[in-house]
C-alpha cells in the first residue's frame, strides 16, 4: 500500500475502500521497518498521526473533505517549521526547538488535509547537498546505503523512495531539492520562486532559495504543487496565480516542440557513468516528437552570481548567531558573506541581470533545456562532499553542484526526473528547465518523459 501514488492513495480514502488510520498505521510500519537504516525521519509523531488520521476517518464519515490531500501521510523537511513538533534545522543550536506556528508550506498542506508524520533530516541550515548533521548523523540512500541520500532535502527524498510517506516537501537553493530526487530516483520540482511563497522577515525578496514539492510520481508533484503554490501577501514576490492550474490536465504534444540539450552546461566535469545514463535523454524526447539539438551553453556568469548572493544571504540569515557552536560549512559560508562588498553585489546584479536577458532571447528559440541534474551519481555516505570529478580536483564542497546552482541562477523552474541507472544500480537524474513562470509546462514535459521511460518505477531496496 505504502508504494501506491498519493493519487491512489487518496481515491482509496475516497471510496472507503481504506480508512487514514489503516493507510497511516501502513506507513508507520513501513517507517519502523526501514528508517533505522536510511535515517531519512528524524522526528516521528505517531501517536498524533494516528489521533489526527482517526479524526479524517471521522469526518470522511460525516461527508466532510477537508481538502484534496485528506488523510495522506506527509512529512516535512527539518528547515520548515512545525507548530508542536520539534523543529532543529538540523543545528544543535536549535535542537529542542518546537516552534508555536507552522511555516506557509506545511500550513497549506495541513489545510488541504494531509497529516503530518514527522520531520525529514537535513544539513545544518540546508548547508550542503549531503544530508548529514551532528545531531541525527547521515541519510542513506536507499538504493545503496552505503551512498549519499543528496541534500539538502535528502531525508525527504529517501523517505519517498523507501515508501515512508506519500508527499513531502522539500527547499531549493544551489540543488537541494533537484539533486536528492536525482540521487533517490524520485521526482522535485524548483518552482520559479514566487510561485510557491516563502514570507521571511529578514530576506524576502531573496530569490535563490525556494519551498517546493517531492513526489515519486509527476502527477503527485503536480497534486501537491496544487496546495501549495498561490499567492500570499505576505511574500513580496508571490505568484498572483492560483495553485488551481496545476490541477489542469498533464497531457502535452511534444510534436515541434524545440528542446535544448546541454550535456555538461558549457564544459562541466561530468562523470562518466552519469554522462552514459543521461546521454539516453534527447533520444527519448525526439522519439516522442520533440526537436531537439545539442547547445553549448555558456553559464558560466552564475558563478559568482551565485556565490555572492548566497554568502550574503548567510551572513544575514546566520551571522548572528554563536560561531563557534555551528558546523564548518556554514561558519565558513557566513564568512564569506561578511567579506562581500558592495561592489561584490554590484556585480553579481550586473552578471545576473546579462544572463536572465541572454536566456529570455534562449526561450525564444527553444521551449526547454535538458541538462543532468547532478554531475555525479550519489556518492559514498562517509565522504563529506565530492572533492573530484575525473580527476579534476574541485576547490570547494560547492563546486560538484554547480550544473544545479547554475540553474538556480536564471530563476526558472526545474524539474529533477528519473534518467536511469548507473552500472551499480545507482539513480542518475535529468534536469527539464524551463522559462520563468512555465512550471505547469515542466510539469508536463516532465511527465511525458517519466511514462516515456518507467526508470521511476523501480524500488530500492533499503540495504
Amino acid at each position: 500500500m505504502f508504494y501506491l501514488t498519493a493519487i491512489e492513495m487518496l481515491e482509496l480514502l475516497r471510496t472507503r475502500q481504506v480508512s487514514a488510520a489503516e493507510l497511516m498505521q501502513a506507513h508507520l510500519r513501513r517507517i519502523e521497518e526501514v528508517n533505522p537504516r536510511v535515517n531519512a525521519i528524524v522526528t516521528l509523531v505517531a501517536e498524533r498521526a494516528l489521533r489526527e488520521a482517526r479524526e479524517a476517518d471521522e469526518d470522511l464519515a460525516r461527508g466532510r473533505l477537508r481538502g484534496p490531500l485528506h488523510g495522506l501521510p506527509v512529512a516535512h523537511k527539518d528547515l520548515a517549521d512545525t507548530a508542536g513538533i520539534r523543529t532543529t534545522y538540523g543545528s544543535p543550536l536549535f535542537a529542542d526547538h518546537v516552534p508555536g506556528a507552522d511555516s506557509l508550506i506545511v500550513r497549506r498542506m495541513r489545510e488541504a488535509g494531509a497529516i503530518t508524520v514527522g520531520k525529514t533530516n537535513t544539513p545544518e541550515f540546508g548547508t550542503g547537498s549531503h544530508t548529514v548533521n551532528e545531531l541525527f548523523g547521515a541519510t542513506r540512500n536507499p538504493y545503496d546505503l552505503s551512498r549519499s541520500a543528496g541534500g539538502s532535502s535528502g531525508g525527504a527524498a529517501a523517505a519517498l523512495a523507501s515508501g515512508m510517506v506519500a508527499l513531502a516537501d522539500g527547499s531549493d537553493m544551489g540543488g537541494s531539492l533537484r539533486n536528492p530526487a536525482s540521487f533517490c530516483n524520485v521526482v522535485g520540482l524548483r518552482p520559479t520562486p514566487g510561485r510557491v511563497p516563502s514570507p521571511s522577515p529578514t530576506a524576502a525578496w531573496f530569490t535563490l532559495g525556494v519551498p517546493g514539492p517531492m513526489a515519486r510520481t509527476v502527477e503527485d508533484l503536480a497534486l501537491l504543487m496544487s496546495v501549495v503554490s498561490g499567492f500570499d501577501a505576505a511574500s513580496p514576490l508571490s505568484v498572483a496565480e492560483s495553485g488551481a492550474i496545476f490541477t489542469e490536465p498533464l497531457e502535452l504534444d511534444l510534436t515541434g516542440l524545440r528542446v535544448a540539450w546541454s550535456p555538461d552546461l558549457g564544459g562541466l566535469p561530468v562523470d562518466a557513468e552519469t554522462t552514459r545514463v543521461t546521454a539516453a535523454a534527447p533520444a527519448v524526447l525526439a522519439e516522442l516528437g520533440a526537436w531537439v539539438e545539442r547547445v553549448e551553453l555558456d553559464l558560466s556568469d552564475a558563478e559568482d552570481a551565485f556565490r555572492i548572493y548566497r554568502a550574503w544571504y548567510y551572513a544575514l540569515s546566520y551571522g548572528d548567531l554563536p560561531q563557534d557552536r555551528l558546523g564548518d560549512n556554514v561558519r565558513w559560508n557566513v564568512e564569506q558573506g561578511r567579506a562581500v562588498t558592495g561592489a561584490d553585489l554590484a556585480r553579481a546584479e550586473r552578471l545576473r541581470s546579462g544572463l536572465y536577458r541572454r536566456m529570455a532571447a534562449f526561450f525564444d528559440a527553444y521551449d526547454f533545456l535538458i541538462t543532468p541534474v547532478s554531475q555525479v551519481p550519489p556518492f559514498p555516505v562517509d565522504a563529506p562532499y565530492v572533492s573530484e570529478i575525473n580527476g579534476q580536483a574541485l576547490p570547494d564542497y560547492l563546486a560538484w553542484m554547480r550544473s544545479a546552482y547554475w540553474i538556480s541562477v536564471l530563476h526558472s523552474p526545474a524539474a529533477s526526473v528519473p534518467c536511469g541507472f548507473t552500472a551499480d544500480g545507482l539513480p542518475v537524474g535529468v534536469q527539464i528547465v524551463g522559462r520563468p513562470f512555465a512550471d505547469l509546462r515542466v510539469l508536463r514535459l516532465a511527465r511525458a518523459f517519466e511514462r516515456a521511460t518507467g526508470h521511476g518505477a523501480r524500488r530500492p531496496s533499503c540495504r
